[in-house]
């Protein structure tokens, strides 16, 4: 089967994707949209996210009081890429650069000229390393939109849909790109298979029955596939060993099965430059989901700075590893201790106040614009799905006592048992320290630290207290995955997202954009995240890659 009545061939209906082909309509450019899922996965893994934005200086920030700037936001940014690398980085530290300065500009205005809308609570992510330096937010950046991942995506869909009414976008689901179409230097189109239908409901594996083939051809392609996050061998194939230790054996899924990093080779055997393809982003805080949706999948807890992290001996993680500081830290610590697990160790108190969790299922008042349910959050118990992992989840042990906990935590992991004299030792030592409004135990500074913090002190962070008070009772202990997410790597672009060739020279008629491009660049994130910083790298590049066409296209 052969098509040419496109201007733009756009491969992957995700978030970058649809912002790509929401510029190129504008300009009244027609595009075909390729993606090898169902119509019901239009959107991607967006519609399965928080829906957080990292924005600078935005008037949520002015209004909480927060000093934000761009100087201040993009010194965060360095401080966290590391760039160290002359060649690999040269396009993602100039994407950086943009991107802090559309965080700190435009980019507020643009969605909300979408009719896009944020929650007016700040959140801090990412809170650091502890060095002004070094990695980490300084200041609260994280802002969560009003519909979460499901709106994000609604306002790029609705004007997208309606583009298609005009005839000028084509959709072709179940269409599997397996190569790209170079003729004279250029990319002119795509070759691959058409998969047989499917009716799953969004976010369900697919098949990969094939029941025919296709080619399509037109002025431009552009590569919106997502990154590696579902395929653990390539993962695994990717990971920086020197860096941050073996690659864990087991690790729960945080994307769907169609992320699977197919496009990456398939444009690299075409003649586009990969770079960066061991930096990737992966959590720490994972839990096996109890109501599963895709194989293997996992949900990350949000956490709040106090619950007591252990590994998997027992051993407090040594500071300033707390919860919600410095992810691949963390997870280069735990990698070292030759486990995949770590444990939790709280109260009541602290997971009714403290614990979230990422995703726009997750947190169905937020998702569904439900002010009275949001409400709800600061009364007295656990939030629905957080209670529903309580009763439900197998990583979540609740005793009365010490003793009772850990054997409930060895039950658990019979192969992994942990000590009850360590897990005491390491309690009462904390335990000690919670007495004076100071203390020398850096946890519990940061606890203050957040509390003056007016949201956080209200929403998010509990009043210090000793885990072992019985009126803060019971006990938990949850048992944490490591949890696969992003792909910090990708194609290498320039700023107008077209693809680069090893030699440096640009690949005539190939873009990319989101995160099959490092989410710009071939890496804008360089070694560590800020958080809020994918679903705005996916907007971003995608925006470039579309207006660029636009521009250039007869």
């Amino acid at each position: 089967m052969s098509d040419t009545s496109a201007d733009v061939i756009v491969v992957g209906a995700g978030l970058a994707g649809l912002v790509a082909t929401y510029e190129l309509t504008r300009a009244g450019k027609r595009v075909l949209l390729v993606d090898q899922e169902n119509a019901a996965n239009l959107g991607g893994q967006a519609f399965w996210s928080l829906g957080g934005l990292f924005l600078v200086d935005s008037p949520e920030q002015r209004r909480m009081g927060i000093k934000d700037s761009y100087e201040l936001a993009l010194a965060d940014w360095l401080g966290s890429a590391g760039f160290d690398r002359e060649r690999e980085d040269h396009w993602p530290r100039k994407w950086a650069e943009a991107y802090v300065r559309f965080a700190a500009g435009e980019k507020r205005d643009y969605l909300y000229g979408l009719g896009l809308k944020v929650t007016p609570n700040v959140g801090w992510a990412e809170r650091g390393a502890g060095t002004a330096t070094g990695h980490g937010n300084s200041v609260p950046r994280f802002h969560i939109t009003w519909g979460t991942g499901p709106e994000v995506v609604r306002v790029f869909r609705e004007p997208v849909m309606e583009a298609a009414t005009r005839g000028l976008v084509t959709f072709k689901y179940r269409h599997r790109v397996d190569e790209l179409i170079v003729e004279d230097g250029a990319a002119v189109g795509v070759r691959g298979s058409l998969l047989a239908p499917s009716d799953e409901p969004r976010g369900v594996a697919s098949s990969r029955d094939t029941v025919g083939d296709f080619e399509l051809r037109a002025q431009a392609v552009v590569v919106t596939s997502g990154g590696i996050g579902a395929n653990h061998e390539l993962v695994k194939k990717n990971w920086p060993v020197e860096r941050m230790g073996p690659a864990p054996e087991s690790m729960v899924t945080g994307v769907p099965a169609y992320v699977d990093g197919r496009m990456l080779e398939i444009s690299e055997t075409a003649g586009a430059s990969l770079v960066n393809r061991d930096r990737m982003w992966h959590y720490t805080e994972g839990l096996k989901n109890w109501d599963p949706i895709w194989p293997g999948h996992g949900i990350r807890i949000i956490p709040g700075p106090s619950s007591l992290w252990l590994d998997a001996e027992g051993r407090r993680l040594p500071a300033p590893l707390f919860p919600g500081h410095d992810t691949l830290a963390t997870l280069k610590h735990i990698t070292g201790t030759g486990h995949d697990h770590t444990w939790f160790v709280l109260t009541r108190a602290i997971v009714e106040k403290e614990f979230a969790l990422s995703g726009s299922e997750q947190n169905p008042d937020i998702t569904g614009k439900d002010l009275k349910l949001v409400l709800q959050r600061v009364k007295k118990g656990a939030p629905g799905p957080v209670q529903a992992f309580l009763d439900h989840g197998e990583d979540f042990v609740v005793r009365d006592n010490l003793k009772a906990l850990v054997a409930g935590m060895n039950e658990l992991t019979p192969d992994a048992p942990v000590s009850y004299e360590q897990v005491e030792r390491e309690i009462v030592a904390r335990d000690r320290e919670v007495g004076n409004g100071y203390s020398k135990d850096l946890q519990l500074m940061a606890v203050r630290n957040a509390r003056s913090y007016l949201p956080d002190r209200i929403t998010r962070v509990a009043k210090p207290h000793r885990l072992l008070d019985p009126a803060q009772g019971p006990l938990i202990a949850v048992r944490l995955h490591l949890l696969t997410r992003k792909t910090l790597g990708g194609l290498e672009t320039n700023l107008d997202s077209q693809v680069v060739r090893p030699d440096g020279s640009v690949f005539d008629g190939l873009y990319a954009a989101g995160e099959v491009a490092g989410f710009g660049g071939g890496g804008v994130h360089g070694y560590n995240a800020l958080e809020g910083t994918f679903l705005g790298g996916c907007i971003f590049s995608g925006r470039a890659a579309g207006r660029a066409l636009a521009r250039s296209l007869a």
